[in-house]
């Protein structure tokens, strides 16, 4: 699996840089809107929540600036998450010429649909850093931790995309329900809110949900400046590896008859 990907590296690097040239194509600002998008949601945040409402974060060591940044830790991961999860089912209908071409891995459209989106995020970090480093309580050794935190997720992803793209093509419905499903996860993970005001009874259910730990994660090395749950990160790393190698299993298990229903 990472093999395949490293046989075809070059390929993977071209349809990237082709999916993120193609998502703003036409437009007269181009992939400038990858900086001016994230940076002006943060600002929106900064205002209404900090300024308009006088919005507080539990545990954001008395710092009213932190509370920005660590709505915009959620914000990030959860559009991470969701740009893969609502790509993929549409992912080989809408590239449906190259399911005919014998020698073109399929397989690897999983990765460039991931590394696209992990492309955008790593640009709203930027912001995230800068913002943090100026304006909150700066920038800690913790932040060094960022790429140990994404690792599990972008697993995760590639493994999602594999499930779904393949899904997609046989449940065209899917797409929706995706749709559906990442709106709902905007409310139903801890994005606008800390772990700490979820009732008890609700606890356990949030706790499933895969973007908790790293909205949390997230939270911890780059605002808090504190050291993640790693027994919460093995748990996570494992689900991962399991959700990447079901979902690759899955897609060469079906694969064979996407020609026949495209």
């Amino acid at each position: 699996m990472p093999m395949n990907v490293w046989r075809y590296r070059q390929l993977v690097a071209a349809v990237t840089r082709r999916e993120i040239q193609g998502k703003y194509r036409g437009s007269w600002l181009g992939a400038l809107w990858s900086l001016l998008i994230p940076l002006s949601l943060l600002a929106i945040y900064t205002f209404v929540f900090g300024v308009i409402f006088q919005a507080r974060w539990p545990s954001s060591n008395g710092l009213d600036e932190n509370f920005a940044a660590l709505l915009f830790c959620g914000i990030i991961i959860h559009g991470f998450f969701a740009e893969v999860m609502t790509r993929s089912p549409r992912l080989i209908v809408e590239n449906s010429n190259y399911v005919k071409r014998v020698v073109f891995p399929l397989d690897i459209l999983a990765w460039t649909t991931t590394f696209s989106a992990l492309f955008h995020f790593c640009i709203s970090l930027v912001i995230l850093f800068g913002f943090v480093l100026i304006w909150a309580n700066g920038l800690f050794w913790t932040i060094l931790l960022v790429p140990v935190i994404l690792l599990p997720l972008v697993i995760l992803l590639i493994g999602l995309s594999w499930l779904l793209s393949s899904m997609g093509v046989y449940l065209r419905d899917l797409q929706y329900v995706c749709n559906f499903l990442a709106t709902a996860l905007i409310f139903l993970s801890p994005v606008f809110y800390p772990m700490s005001a979820v009732p008890d009874s609700f606890a356990t259910a949030m706790r499933i949900n895969p973007l908790t730990f790293y909205i949390d994660a997230m939270r911890d090395v780059v605002v808090l400046g504190v050291m993640p749950d790693w027994s919460a990160y093995t748990v996570a790393l494992v689900i991962s590896v399991v959700i990447f190698i079901l979902g690759y299993l899955f897609f060469n298990r079906v694969r064979h008859g996407f020609a026949d229903v495209l």
